[in-house]
């Protein structure tokens, strides 16, 4: 499925009144995961400020140990501190990655801001290398900027 095609579906999912926030999330994880080849792994985490911490929320793919990451740590600790998307093409040439798969190639981390305020991130991981594009990044941002809506 195209970025085209899912973005009314994540639309859709965005407006839908007879779904809590976390069934929304959960089901924009689903739909990403199994939609595009190489996102094997969907995830958002949520600013905890005053622990420092991202917590993770909804997710599609393998469990993770990765339920907290301190700010700093790994790539989406990372983006809690600088605020900034960051793409990884190949995460085995990170000194600061933080492994959730052995099978994890790339990942790309978008932070979520609602007004001003960092509040959390979309985390994607593939097992491809370079699999990620200028098109991932501007679709993934416009989610972010959907989700922003719905906290």
């Amino acid at each position: 499925m195209t970025f085209q095609e899912l973005k009314p579906k994540v639309t859709e999912i965005t407006l839908n009144t007879t779904l809590l926030r976390d069934e929304k999330l959960l089901t924009i994880c689903k739909l990403l995961s199994d939609s595009i080849s190489y996102y094997n792994w969907v995830g958002f985490y949520f600013m905890n400020d005053e622990k420092q911490m991202l917590e993770l929320g909804a997710f599609a793919g393998e469990k993770t140990d990765h339920i907290v990451i301190p700010y700093g740590t790994g790539i989406c600790g990372q983006v809690a501190v600088s605020g900034k998307m960051l793409l990884v093409k190949d995460v085995s040439k990170e000194d600061n990655y933080l492994a959730c798969s052995l099978a994890t190639k790339a990942e790309i981390v978008v932070p979520i801001y609602k007004g001003e305020v960092l509040v959390g991130q979309i985390d994607i991981d593939s097992h491809k290398r370079n699999p990620f594009t200028k098109h991932d990044e501007d679709f993934l941002k416009q989610i972010c900027d959907w989700i922003a809506n719905v906290l």
